[in-house]
């Protein structure tokens, strides 16, 4: 199981929850619809940071696999030339 499935895991368990504590809140429909409305756009809102890490994190990893891919090309040309 990857970290990624996990942290979907948990933020889709703690929507879940937070959706069901709404409600079954002692709240009138218009004020629970608000309610529901805001922690949707906070947990979407968390979401897209996350997201936006892990894709700054695989780019940070492929610029670096590619500079060593290139590295080694170049140590493998300058080899032949020997």
């Amino acid at each position: 199981m990857s970290k990624t499935d996990i942290i979907i895991g948990a933020l889709v368990g703690a929507a879940a929850g937070v959706l069901v504590g709404v409600l079954f809140a002692p709240d009138k429909g218009e004020e629970t619809r608000k309610k529901i409305g805001r922690k949707g756009k906070e947990i979407g809102d968390d979401l897209k940071d996350r997201f936006s890490d892990i894709i700054d994190s695989i780019t940070e990893k492929f610029e670096e696999i590619k500079e060593e891919a290139a590295e080694l090309a170049q140590k493998d040309k300058t080899k032949e030339e020997a």
